[in-house]
Order: C-alpha cells, then structure tokens, then sequence
C-alpha cells in the first residue's frame, strides 16, 4: 500500500501540492563563518523545519524504498566532507507496524568543507532529495539550495556561529605522521580478512613452486602480485580525484554497498567463494597464473589475480577503510591519494617480503588435512559474511536473494559434481550450459523487481469483508503464507499482471491478503472455519448478486480471474 502511494504521490500529489502552496518543510543555511580563508577548513549548517506530524526516514534498512534524506553539496574548488545528520528519533509507522526512526520537527544537518585555495566567491548547491511523510500523506521532496561563500585572505575566522559536532571533527583531525603508518598497517590487516582467503592458497603455493626453481622468478612473481593489489587502490585514489576535481564531492566507501544490485552481487560472490572451499566445485588455476604459457603471461596473470584478491577484501574491510578514506579525503590531493595508494603497499608488503626471502617460504607447513579442514572452515566464514552483507538488502528483496543463492548452490553442485575430469566433453558440456541457464533463469526470477505493488492489498479484516459486502462491493481475498512457494508464484504470475491490477481497480474491487502463516492468525481461523479450505495458495471471490464465493485455487488462476472480473459490472 505504502509503496502505491508514494507513487501516486510523486505524480499527482507533489504537482498538486505545490499549486496550492503545501509547505511541508522549510529550510535555512547558515554559515560556521561570515567569510573563510583559502584553503580553510568551515562548515554549513542546514536548519530544517518540518510541519506539524510530518517527517523524513532517517535509516534507510527500513524506509519505504530505502528513501532516507539525501543531502549533495557541491561547489568549484569547494571539497565537502561526510554530512553530518542528526540522530533519528524513534515514531510508530501505521503503515508497517513498526517503530522507524525520522527527522521531525526541527533538526539540523552540518556540511563540513574545505575551501578552494582561489580568492574569489563560490557558489554553492545543495540538492536535497527525500520523502516527508505524515499520518496518511507523503510529499516529495526534491529541490536545490544554492548558498555564496566568500573567500578572502583577510577573512577573520575567530567566532563561529555554531560548532560542528565533537564526534566528526575528531574523524578528520589525525596528524599525517599518524595516518599514514596506520594506512600501511590497515593494508596489512586486508590480509587476514576471510573474504580473501580462497585466493591466496593459490598465490602462495605458486610462489613456492616458482621458488623451488630460481630466486628472481619469485621474486618477480611477489612484486607482480604487488602491482595487482596496488593497482586496485590506485584506482580508488583516481576515482576520489575525479569526483573532487569534477562535481566538488568526495568519494565515500560503502556508497556501492546502499545498491541492491551491487550487495546482491557481493552476496552470490561470497556463497560461490564458500561452495567452492566446500569442495562443492572446483576450477583449474590459469594457465597465466600458474606459469604454463611462459613467464611473461604468468606474470600479467598474478597482476590481475592481485587485482582480484584488493577486491575481495572490500566486503569485509568496510570499517578499515572508511577510516582511512574519511581522513584521506579531508587532506589536499597529493596527500589523499599518497594515503589511497599506501593502503594497496600494506596489503601487498608480505608478499614483496616473502617473495624477496625465499628462506621464509621453507617454514610453511606442508600440505596435509590441516590446509583440507582450514579450507572448510573459511567456507563457514564466508557464509556468515554473505548473511551480514544480506542485512543491507531491503526486506521485501531479502527472501528473493535467499531462494536465489540455495539455487545457485545447486547450480554449482551440477557444474562440479555431475561430472569429472575424465567425463567426455559432451557430457560436460550438456550438464554445465544447463546449470548455467537455471542459474541465469533462477536470477531473472527472483531478483527482478517485483510488481505486486500494483494492488492496494489491505490486511484481512473481517468486519471490512462484511462491509464491503453490504455496499454490494465486490471482493478479492487471496490467501497466503510467508512459507509458502506456490503463493509466490501466484503473485509473479498473476497478481503481477498489470491487467489484473487494472481490473481489481476499475470494478472498485476491495483486495484482500490473508496471511496464514501462523494457525492463530484470524485468516487462517477464517480459511478453514468459514470457506473449509484446507491449504493455500487459494483465492476467494465474493461477488455481489452471488450467494456462494467463488474459490480459484492453486497459482494457475489468471485467466478465469480474469473472465470473472470482466463478467461484474
């Protein structure tokens, strides 16, 4: 219901509420400093008023459609830090039944930023995007502010008008003599990160492999693997660069993590990383890693499989790297891509030490079960990591991405147990192009975007059932439950129809889904007591003019509702 109702909202709602001048939330800048220094470092704040009863989503696990508010400010040679918002306040959302936490009544949001080392007058712009939202109404919010800084070699900056909160500042105030070594050192700690672990088994025993035959092919193996994880960081400083130079923002890690696609991705990632230390399948290592096709191509290999290992690290490393691109991002250029770039030197620093004593390779252990069970286990590990990254998936999509990965599972136990080494290449063929397209099917399946939101669903409720009937109303009840399969198929493939959701609106049809996922729920009491059905998925026509409801069951239902609703006038 929510979610159709922020669609009708935002194309006819807003439109009309601006005509008649609805103003739901006011806003204000205000300036830390009259004027600024170049190159100094000051802030704005942003004072937001909202309406009586009105409201903006703070946390955007729970807001409808992850629509929290968003603040973006930019300005020629200007380089915003992180917005700092306010904590959100607890407020019972009818809607959901839950406790969310918002923006309300007045609150404030700093802008901490760099000035441009320019003397001159910058403009500012402030996009502001987001929901505000009542009882019953929401409002989009979507427009820009725009603010002049002026910058000036004789600015006094001796009396601020506000003091930007304690906590950010302390963020961004570590000397660089402290930062830097803490970089090096946070790359070395990418190292022991589990999301990295199925790779480096491969690296080291080809290091000890390659040792065996001469010193300067490991080592030169080491310092290609090097220039792989480097070359992932020097990336991440390019990107930084840009956005500064480009747009006046910063680059801010974690952002990918608030796209869906991209952590459902991480989260497929990690479960086949985790089948593939199971055992579950296996790959042969290239021919350019392992050095079959000639040392000039095992050595690009190593690069890009460095490359691979910096990217690994990401969906674990989360907090290390926040702190170091926070600080980073706060300082000049040259200085912000130095502490980039020495986040890659820490992470490839044991393999240039280990590469360059081959002494050192002589005290790991041999192989044995030890390296069969620590394989195993980082599987567990790597699972619990997909279940942390799962939590950022909004709920409705949540149980989608989990269907998904058990079949992805299945795919991969095909891919790697239906056949052997030895089995004819027709066979490996004919099984692995199937695995392949149940994985690809399976994902068109569950992960696209459902359209169940077409219907106003109301939750049963008999009295309204009662009523509805009274008014000659027709009505719709659909039976369902959250364990249930069957019923997620009827609502991709029937309910999701647009000419059914056309229909259900146009015969004025009151649309009811009755949860029975519980035996206490009051419809499952309903579906056996009153309609003596004794399971779901089944649908419950009632229409006026007769005295018996229709009953559709199964998922195969579309066309004869369809003849049913276009029979009622």
């Amino acid at each position: 219901m929510r979610k159709l109702l922020i669609f009708a909202i935002v194309f006819v709602v807003g439109p009309v509420a601006n005509c008649f001048g609805l103003d739901v939330v006011k806003t204000e800048i205000q300036q830390q400093y009259g004027s600024v220094q170049p190159g100094s470092e000051s802030a704005l704040a942003i004072h937001f008023k909202m309406s009586e009863d009105w409201h903006f989503y703070a946390d955007e696990k729970t807001a409808p459609e992850g629509m929290t508010l968003a603040i973006v400010p930019s300005g020629d040679g200007t380089v915003f830090s992180i917005p700092i918002f306010p904590a959100g306040k607890l407020y019972f959302d009818k809607n959901t039944d839950k406790k969310l936490k918002v923006f309300s009544d007045s609150f404030t949001v700093y802008l901490p930023f760099k000035a441009g080392s320019n003397e001159t007058e910058v403009e500012i712009k402030i996009k502001i995007k987001g929901l505000a939202c009542s009882k019953t109404l929401c409002y989009p919010a979507d427009y820009e502010l725009t603010e002049k800084i002026k910058i000036s070699d004789n600015a006094t900056m001796t009396k601020p008008a506000f003091s930007v909160p304690e906590a950010q500042i302390e963020k961004t105030s570590f000397p660089a003599g402290l930062v830097l070594p803490l970089a090096i050192l946070a790359g070395l700690l990418l190292n022991v990160m589990p999301c990295v672990w199925p790779i480096l088994p491969i690296i080291v025993m080809r290091i000890v492999t390659q040792a065996k035959e001469n010193k300067a092919g490991s080592i030169a193996l080491g310092f290609a693997f090097a220039a792989g994880i480097i070359l992932f960081f020097a990336a991440m400083a390019i990107v930084n660069i840009v956005l500064k130079i480009s747009f006046g923002i910063v680059f801010q890690w974690g952002d990918q993590f608030r796209n869906p696609a991209v952590v459902i991705a991480m989260v497929a990632l990690m479960v086949v990383l985790a089948m593939f230390m199971f055992g579950v399948f296996s790959f042969g290592i290239p021919a350019s890693v392992s050095g079959k096709s000639g040392r000039r191509k095992g050595l690009s290999g190593l690069i890009g499989t460095g490359f691979l290992a910096a990217v690994l690290s990401t969906p674990c490393s989360g907090a290390i790297l926040a702190f170091v691109l926070a600080w980073a991002q706060t300082q000049t250029l040259a200085l912000g891509t130095i502490t980039i770039l020495l986040l890659g030197v820490g992470m490839s620093l044991p393999y240039i030490i280990l590469t360059s004593m081959p002494k050192l390779l002589t005290k790991i252990p041999k192989p044995g079960k030890w390296m069969e069970l620590f394989k195993q286990g980082t599987g567990f590990l790597l699972l619990i990591i997909a279940v942390k990254l799962a939590e950022a998936i909004p709920a409705g999509k949540l149980i989608s991405l989990l269907y998904y990965v058990v079949v992805l599972g299945i795919c991969l136990w095909l891919w790697g147990q239906w056949v052997s080494y030895n089995s004819a290449k027709t066979k490996k063929f004919f099984v692995r192009i199937i695995a392949v397209i149940i994985a690809v099917v399976a994902g068109f399946w569950f992960l696209q975007e459902s359209k169940t939101d077409l219907i106003d669903w109301q939750k049963y409720d008999a009295a309204k059932i009662t009523q509805a009937q009274q008014e000659n109303r027709p009505v719709l009840i659909k039976f369902t439950a959250d364990w249930c399969f069957s019923c997620k198929v009827l609502d991709r493939t029937v309910y999701s129809r647009k000419k059914i959701a056309d229909l259900i609106e146009q015969k004025n049809v009151l649309a009811i889904k009755a949860d029975t996922t519980q035996w206490d729920y009051s419809a499952s009491k309903a579906l056996k007591d009153i309609y003596n059905e004794p399971a779901v998925p089944v649908t419950i026509l009632l229409l006026p003019g007769r005295v018996e409801p229709i009953k559709l069951r199964g998922n195969l239902i579309g066309n004869k509702l369809k003849e049913y609703l276009e029979e009622e006038k």
